[in-house]
């Protein structure tokens, strides 16, 4: 549900884009969406300038942020981010809004996150588009993102009827022992620019179902992707005659992500980013003693045996390091070879990568887009050479490509030790250090060496060695996959990681539960007060 550009998409102000006032005239023609090819954005209720802030009624008193498309680096609009007054009054709304939401029985707020799912996709292929163009995945990735959130929602309707506690044996004659779960209130997410939509539908679906508002802070340059989503949202709410703060937002930066993670108004706060702004936000939050929710880097590995189905591993490599150029918080970044088939699998992985089409990312025939920003380019750059200085050979890639927009060249590095400091390192960009090594012991290990603990893989036929993966002396991470790639989670399991990932768990399984508080409860429905543990006071 991300690294260190997650970091600057989600808390940290931008570079200087932001204006004051509204674009003048001649900027405004320039905007991609004043062009007849991109004539559909207005169709997700988009203009020229959009206000950034909902809580029942749009507004917005901060800065006008641009955003701009990777693949040309060409503005698209603009969008109002909101500021701490705005913050304010939103909270003060969603918090009004909850008193109305939490009355309402759990199988009809189903009911609503159903309707949501349904207008979700209506609009699957246009929203698809937007996180494209603005986000730069590519198409199929950006409807399959949208998919993911109509699916959560679908998950949601039918947790709506299941959500509870047990009722529990009492040692007591007279007595019942229950377990009340209740929401905490008000939902707190802050998400990043590499999936501006599923994040936030992991986080938001579940928690409106067990009872909570939320306030949505999006990625300021995802800012667009945010408004459409909010749109969409905020008519089912009220076509259903429901106040809009429930599902409240406030585009903004550092301010707004500060004063979210501060505020003991904020019953849960759910970050995604990276682990260096995921610990400032875990230490403001703990300082007052609140819930957070953290879902932060990955330094991913998938490991392949001697005796792996090479058919499976080569795609499953190639995805996993490939897709969305790099920046996915579950891409791999380390692959470990068994030094019998290194020499083979680097040859038809090299092989592979030179096939990938590259293109714009609406394209359908594209599988790779650009990276998200200019500053993500100079970080794959500065990691290449890195790579190089330590004693890393480019098998492929490497180089910026020579075309508009954030593009550069899915890279493949060999010849590094496997504690080297940059293999080490989560660079949020495509590139793969292939590692050799020799024994099952060995190799666990260095999977579970560096700080992060989110995703792991590896392709084995050996069934006793599938189940020491799985085990106590396995993977130590949240995400232990066997024969498949480290990307591409399914909604219905909870997906976070452990150590510096942050612990959280967002979407399936039993991930409701951190957005409920929980009250063990006796009630005694007899005529004596006989106390637990056989004492007697008397």
């Amino acid at each position: 549900m991300l690294g260190l550009r997650r970091a600057f998409a989600a808390l940290l102000p931008l570079p200087p884009l932001p204006r004051a006032g509204s674009p003048p005239a001649a900027a405004m023609s320039t905007l991609l969406i004043n062009q007849e090819r991109y004539a559909w954005l207005r169709e997700l209720g988009l203009q020229e300038e959009n206000p950034g802030v909902y809580n029942g009624r749009w507004g917005g008193r901060g800065q006008v942020v641009t955003t701009y498309c990777p693949a040309n680096n060409e503005p698209i609009a603009s969008v109002r981010q909101g500021n701490l007054e705005d913050y304010e009054e939103t909270v003060k709304k969603a918090k009004e809004a909850w008193k109305v939401w939490a009355d309402i029985p759990a199988p009809k707020r189903g009911e609503i996150v159903r309707q949501i799912g349904d207008a979700l996709r209506q609009k699957i292929k246009i929203l698809g588009s937007l996180v494209s163009l603005e986000m730069g995945k590519i198409f199929v990735e950006g409807v399959g993102e949208v998919q993911e959130y109509v699916d959560v929602c679908d998950y949601a309707v039918g947790l709506s009827r299941m959500i509870g506690g047990p009722i529990l044996p009492s040692e007591r004659p007279g007595h019942a022992l229950i377990e009340q779960w209740n929401p905490v209130g008000l939902v707190g997410v802050i998400t990043a620019f590499n999936f501006p939509v599923a994040v936030y539908g992991w986080n938001s679906a579940i928690a409106m179902i067990c009872g909570n508002a939320c306030l949505w802070k999006g990625a300021p340059t995802t800012s667009l992707v945010s408004v459409a989503v909010t749109k969409i949202i905020a008519k089912v709410l009220e076509d259903n005659k429901l106040p809009g703060a429930i599902c409240s937002l406030v585009c903004g930066g550092a301010d707004i992500g500060t004063a979210m993670a501060r505020d003991e108004r904020m019953d849960l706060l759910s970050f995604t980013g990276s682990t260096k702004v995921g610990k400032q936000v875990a230490l403001m939050v703990q300082e007052r003693f609140g819930r957070s929710l953290l879902e932060l880097g990955g330094n991913n590995a998938i490991i392949v045996f001697e005796d792996a189905d090479l058919n499976l591993v080569i795609p499953s490599a190639l995805f996993a390091a490939v897709g969305t150029a790099g920046q996915r918080c579950t891409t791999a970044r380390r692959l470990f070879l068994h030094e019998s088939i290194h020499d083979e699998v680097v040859a038809k992985l090299a092989k592979a990568y030179a096939q990938v089409r590259i293109g714009d990312p609406w394209d359908s025939d594209t599988l790779y887009g650009p990276l998200h920003t200019k500053e993500a380019v100079k970080m794959f750059l500065d990691a290449v050479e890195q790579a190089k200085q330590q004693g890393g050979s480019v098998v492929c890639g490497g180089k910026v490509i020579n075309r508009p927009g954030n593009y550069v060249e899915p890279t493949i590095v060999t010849g590094l030790p496997h504690n080297a400091p940059i293999v080490h390192t989560e660079t949020f960009a495509p590139i793969l250090y292939v590692l050799k090594f020799k024994e099952e012991e060995e190799v666990f290990a260095w999977n579970n060496e560096v700080k992060q603990g989110l995703s792991s893989s590896i392709f084995t036929k050996d069934l006793g060695r599938i189940f020491r993966w799985l085990g106590p002396k396995g993977s130590d991470c949240g995400i232990v996959n066997v024969n498949i790639p480290t990307s591409g989670a399914e909604i219905g399991g909870a997906f976070g990681g452990e150590k510096h990932t942050g612990g959280g768990r967002e979407s399936g399984s039993d991930s409701w539960k951190l957005y409920m508080r929980r009250s063990t409860c006796t009630i005694n429905y007899s005529k004596d007060l006989p106390l637990a543990q056989g004492i007697k006071f008397q």
